[in-house]
Order: C-alpha cells, then structure tokens, then sequence
C-alpha cells in the first residue's frame, strides 16, 4: 500500500465527488500521455501556459530518473558519495496521483464559482477568468453566438476595453482563433475542438488587419476553445491572448476543454433562463398599453417594472364616450405565464365593461367580479377604475381591495378617502360604494399597484407614509410633468436597486395631471 501524504489523502476524499460534477471517470488514464511520464511534472518555461498565481498549482513533483549514463557520470563527478540509489518503488507513482488529485481539485474549485453564478454576463466573465488562470493568458474574449440564432449574441472581453474589443471586430472574423471556430465545423460538437496559435508574426500568410490590430493590442499568440457539447449544441467560441508567443501544455489544454465543456452546460441553462424572461417581458410589454391615449385637458404617464417571473400587475387608460376618459390599475394574484395571461384577459375585459358602463365604476368592477369567478375561479385580484370628466375636473371612482390614489398639487398631497373594500374573487359578491371628488387645475392622481408599497419591505403604514413623502417633495419646477412626477416617487420610494427591473414584486404606476 502507498503511503500517501495526509494532504494528499484529503484530496483524494473529493476525487468521486469532482469525477461526478465533471464526467471524468476515466480522469487518471484519459490524463497521463502514453510514453511521457515525467511531462506534466516538468517545471513549464516562463512564457509557456501555466496555471495563473490565484489557481494553486500541483506543488507534488520529483525529479527525473536519472539514465546509467548520468548515474555513471555523476559517480565520476562525486566518487565519495558511493552508488547511486534510485526513488523507492511507488514514489513516482504516489507524486503521478498527488498531481492529478490536485488538477481535478483546482477544476472542482473552479466549477462550483462558476455554478454559483446566476447571470449570463456574470458566467461568461467567471469564464474567461477560469480559463486564463487555467491556460496561463492574462487576457481574452467570449463571443456568445448559439448557432440555434435565437440569441442572444454578445462578446464579453476580459483585460480588454471596450475600444480594444472594437478593434478585434474589425479583423476578419475568420482571421481570429474563435473565428475558425464560429464559422466552421471545428466548433460544432464531434468537431476538431480547439485552435492554437502560438506565434502569430511568425505565421505565413497572417491577415494585415490581424497583425495591425495584434501589434496594437499587444498581443502575439491566442488559444481557442468552442462552447459546444452534444447537449447544448454550439453556443460560441471562448479565446485567450498572450502576450508573448506561446501555447497550453497538453495538460493545460485537457483542464481547459474540461472546464469549457462544464462550463456550456451551465450556459446554456443561463441562456434558457434569459430566453424565458425576455419571451416573458415581451408579452407583458405587449399586454400592457404601448402608448397612452391623448384626451384634452389630461395629461398621462405611466412606469411599470416587471419581477424576474412576470407578474400580474397592470394599468390602463382609454377614452370613453362623451370626452370622458377611464383610468385603471390593478394586480392578479400568483406570478409566470398563468397570471400574464389572466391579467390580460382581466385588462382586455375591463375595457369591454368601461366602455359599456363607464360612468358607473361599480357597476364595471361587478362585472369584472363575476367574469373572474366564472372564468378564474382559483385566482383573486385587486382593482381600482376610475370615471374621469376632464372639462369638470370630476372623478368618480370604485376599488376592489385596492390602495387609495394619492392627489398631488400645490396646495396639497393627501391619499382619496376610499371605501374598504374586498379583492375580486374573494366574496360570492363583491359590492362596494363609489366615491366622488374634484381635481384643482394642475393636480396630479397617481394611482398605483401594490408592488410600489411591497418593494420597501416597511410596513404597510411606513410603506404608505414614504410614499406619501415622496410625492409632497416633489420639486415645484417638475409637477407640470406627469412623467417627470413619477419618476421622482419611485426614485425617492425605492432609492438603490429597489428599483431595479428584476425586484421581486411588480409595480404599475399611472399619473394623470388635470389642467
């Protein structure tokens, strides 16, 4: 039995660990080179690939067995220090495994920081990080291009500026290592797997723009991997840039393409996250009002963000008969492609019942009621309409679990005195009275959903105090702009990323300012 160093019998303990997340079960004979025992033990030379300073590289190495030759020589040279004894059985074999437990544990490190990130830009970055610590380059690019053209298509630089990476674009794409593998089938899965180019002014034939830009940049090699499995299809082409020329020792080159290979796996399930949440928020884009109506004496603005899921939260606006004008915000319960599609078909239907009975908001959310407990039955909403009669500066209104509105004006910033109403959908019959009030010339009413107030993570009285604070503070030179009001609410409602477009809730805000 070997006897192997406790440090290295700890690594050993996550060997079947690190062979299942990276599919080597072969790893030891896949790794050692027929006929070249002593090569991956081999000190590298300085320009040559090794392992970057933040990755450990293996520290387990021996010298090489000496041949009869040196060993005679080198009893000439010493003749005091009697015959030469050679290594004992197992040692070379014990510093073989040493190095290798090492390599696949430097590559389960490197997997599980890369399976920790949840964001396509932040993978593609630990990517080309990874693999010029790997492959020993201090900089390059991933040119993210799945064959399937469903996109998205970018390029991510590391150690590249944004000019830099303008530069590269303007080489012949097929002139670059990651172009072979972009335009060729050396990238597509089974293909020839990687393109090394170790002295670039060396090469015959190299492309003038090539070499300007190299010459520019300051770059004389590069190594290129596909991001292409069977599974995953072709995804891109990720490459590395050294300095001086140079290329990954076959070792490097074997971490490298295991990684890379992990690494389309975890980007391609990125990608299908991202593909999901675009399709998402481009129908709740096209669910929701693209441009808000132009009706004499209103002006309209609306901001809406979307939670990471899609959500139910809505607004509308739409002119009515006799010059009126129909103002509604509301929220359906749940999250995802369900409550998209229920709140489309709540918004759609609210529409129908407005324009048929508008001047009576109850009567509008009664039938909006009945219609969600037909046709929704497992599913509530909230719901605020409201009637306006711009040339009156009247609006009378109706809510249904809703937040007040907030009237914002010179003179005054106070929530509507509403009636406590229940949700659509939570009663056999929903019923609440009307309310009617009148508008100064130059107030604003903000109506908004839920989200806005959920998305301070206060209390419901704190949330509904902020909000209100937010609106008296309105600066005096913004409150002819509806748009310009809303913004500020949010800004002063959700300062930092409570705002950002990925928050959890969803927020719908409607501003509409009388003249």
């Amino acid at each position: 039995m070997l006897d192997i160093p406790s440090r290295v019998r700890v690594h050993v303990e996550t060997l079947p660990a690190v062979q299942n997340d990276m599919g080597v079960c072969d790893a030891f004979e896949q790794y050692a080179p027929v006929g070249k025992p002593d090569a991956m033990n081999a000190p590298h030379p300085a320009k040559v690939a090794g392992i970057d300073s933040t990755v450990p590289a293996p520290a387990h190495t021996v010298a090489p067995v000496p041949t009869a030759s040196g060993a005679a020589q080198a009893a000439a040279a010493h003749p005091a220090a009697g015959p030469h004894h050679p290594h004992p059985p197992g040692t070379l074999l014990q510093d073989r495994l040493a190095g290798w437990v090492s390599d696949l544990t430097t590559l389960h490190e490197l997997t599980e920081r890369l399976a920790r990130t949840n964001a396509l830009d932040a993978a593609l970055t630990e990517l080309l990080r990874a693999g010029a610590a790997l492959v020993g380059a201090r900089r390059g690019l991933v040119v993210l291009e799945p064959d399937d053209g469903l996109g998205p298509d970018t390029t991510v630089g590391l150690g590249l500026a944004r000019a830099d990476l303008g530069h590269i674009e303007t080489v012949p794409r097929g002139a670059m290592p990651y172009g072979a593998l972009l335009d060729t089938a050396a990238g597509l899965p089974g293909g020839a797997g990687e393109v090394v180019r170790p002295d670039l002014f060396a090469e015959e034939g190299l492309d003038a723009r090539h070499r300007e830009v190299a010459a520019r940049l300051g770059y004389a090699a590069g190594y290129a991997l596909p991001l292409s499995t069977e599974a995953a299809g072709r995804l891109g082409a990720a490459g590395w840039l050294y300095d001086e020329p140079a290329e990954p020792t076959e070792r490097q080159r074997h971490l490298a393409g295991l990684y890379v290979r992990f690494a389309t796996e975890h980007l391609a399930r990125l990608l299908e996250g991202e593909r999901t949440r675009a399709c998402m928020a481009t129908v709740y884009e096209e669910l929701l009002p693209s441009r808000l109506p132009r009706v004499p004496g209103v002006q309209l603005a609306a901001r809406h963000r979307t939670g990471p899921r899609g959500g139910g939260d809505w607004y509308d606006a739409l002119p009515l008969p006799d010059a009126a004008l129909g103002l509604a915000v509301g929220s359906v319960t749940g999250a995802g492609p369900g409550a998209v599609a229920a709140m489309g078909r709540l918004r759609a239907s609210l529409r129908a019942y407005a324009v048929m009975e508008g001047e009576d908001p109850v009567a509008v959310l009664s039938d909006l009621e009945l219609l969600l407990r037909l046709t929704e039955p497992a599913r509530c909403a909230t719901a605020l309409f409201a009637y306006c009669e711009p040339a009156l500066r009247r609006i009378t209104l109706a809510g249904a679990g809703h937040s007040p509105p907030l009237l914002v004006g010179e003179r005054r910033t106070e929530y509507v005195e509403t009636s406590v109403s229940a949700p659509l959908g939570m009663l056999s019959c929903w019923e609440a009275p009307s309310v009617e009030f009148e508008v100064a010339a130059g107030e604003t009413v903000l109506l908004y959903t839920d989200g806005l107030l959920h998305r301070t993570g206060d209390s419901v009285d704190r949330a509904f105090a902020r909000l209100h604070a937010a609106a008296a503070a309105v600066p005096r030179a913004l409150r002819h702009d509806p748009g310009a009001i809303a913004d500020h609410v949010l800004r002063t409602v959700l300062p930092d990323d409570l705002d950002a477009t990925d928050g959890v809730e969803d927020v719908a805000l409607l501003a509409a300012r009388f003249e």
